[in-house]
Order: C-alpha cells, then sequence, then structure tokens
C-alpha cells in the first residue's frame, strides 16, 4: 500500500530524488522526420507541452498532427534535476511524462492541439492514465504564454461543460507555466515509430472538445 500511496502523491521536497547537474544523454534527431530534436527550431514556430499519460502514445499524437514541426517525449513539473525514466517511475521526482510540441501557428493553431490533447486521453483521472498509475501520469497543460494560458483555461471549463452533460467526474487536468523539460532517454523518442507494435494505453472518452469557447 506504501508503494502505491507514494507513485499516487506527489513528494515532498525533502523525499524527492537528488537527481543531477548533467542532462541524461538523447538522441540528436527526430527518428520520423529528422529535425533536430533540441532545435534550433524554425523562425516564427511556437511551443506546447502536455501531459496526458504514457508519453510513447502521446507524442505519437502529436507528431501526426499536420503544423507540428518536431515533438520530443520528457519529463517536467517535478522536483528532481535532470531526472531519469527508473527516478520518474519510481514516483519519488514528481515529474510528469509529458510531450514538448513545435509547432507552426500559421498551420495549425494552439486551440487546435489543445483539442487534440482533450481528445485523446480521460483527464478525469488524477493521477493515472487507464491502467497505468502513478504522479508521471497526470494531465497537464504547460503553457508558455499568458495567451496560451488563457486558452487552456477556456477549453478545460468548455469540455468540462460537456463531461458534466454526460456524467463524468471534474476534470483533474493542471495548467501551470512551463517548467523545464528535461528530455527523455534516446530509445523513449519517437518510441512508437521505433517499435510500431508497442505499447500505447493511451485512449479517450469519445467525446467532442469544443475549441474557441470560452467559459
Amino acid at each position: 500500500m506504501f508503494n502505491l500511496r507514494k507513485k499516487t502523491e506527489m513528494p515532498a521536497a525533502a523525499e524527492a530524488l537528488p537527481g543531477r547537474d548533467f542532462e541524461i544523454p538523447t538522441a540528436s534527431r527526430h527518428f520520423v522526420n529528422g529535425a533536430a530534436l533540441k532545435g534550433p527550431y524554425p523562425a516564427g514556430h511556437e511551443k506546447a507541452m502536455f501531459g496526458l499519460g504514457c508519453f510513447w502514445g502521446a507524442e505519437r499524437k502529436f507528431w501526426q498532427q499536420p503544423g507540428v514541426s518536431v515533438t520530443a517525449a520528457g519529463y517536467a513539473a517535478g522536483l528532481t534535476p535532470n531526472p531519469t525514466y527508473e527516478e520518474v517511475c519510481s514516483g519519488l521526482t514528481g515529474h510528469n511524462e509529458v510531450v514538448l510540441a513545435v509547432f507552426d501557428p500559421t498551420q495549425v493553431s494552439f486551440e487546435a492541439l489543445l483539442k487534440l490533447f482533450w481528445e485523446s486521453h480521460n483527464p478525469t483521472q488524477g493521477m493515472r492514465q487507464g491502467n497505468d498509475v502513478g504522479t508521471q501520469y497526470r494531465s497537464g497543460i504547460y503553457v508558455f504564454s499568458d495567451a496560451q494560458r488563457k486558452a487552456a483555461e477556456a477549453s478545460r471549463a468548455a469540455y468540462a461543460a460537456e463531461l458534466q452533460k454526460r456524467g463524468f467526474p471534474d476534470i483533474t487536468t493542471e495548467i501551470l507555466d512551463a517548467p523545464e523539460f528535461y528530455f527523455a532517454e534516446d530509445y523513449h523518442q519517437q518510441y512508437l515509430a521505433k517499435n510500431p507494435n508497442g505499447y500505447c494505453g493511451l485512449g479517450g472518452l469519445g467525446i467532442s472538445c469544443p475549441v474557441g469557447i470560452t467559459a
């Protein structure tokens, strides 16, 4: 029972793992399109960051979206600097498994990415996503601007209203200013392109999210 509690409650700063002061090695190029994983990114492109369960399936959702030029799997919104995958899975770093998406706003809007985010997972489950249980599977939107925050909050309110009509519990999605993003290890990057039959536990609720609607 202790292990389950440890994995479903955020760790206190005093119990968080110490991590390290150097970056974990990762890929240099995107496996699908060859883009530089860490940039420099194309001029005029913007960043978005989402947590919606295991980042293997989540990242595929976004690299398949037209207008998204680069995606990366990583860790964010925790306490431990430069964590490893094993450390994140221990529940003692506080990090979420997230996807960084670099997109061209002239080709795809942030609102469209929000719609993809909401419809690709169940945002009402707290520290889990389906059978995947732990703080690293929580639902989250990590914003890079006031405009992104306003759009994220409006979309959360609009989608919550749609879910409420159908008897779903409250949305548990956190919306935070974008924290430091730590790139996950090489083998996690574009995992389902490298392993087409690999695990993907991602599943939406089958309910359309209205975008561009303010609460």
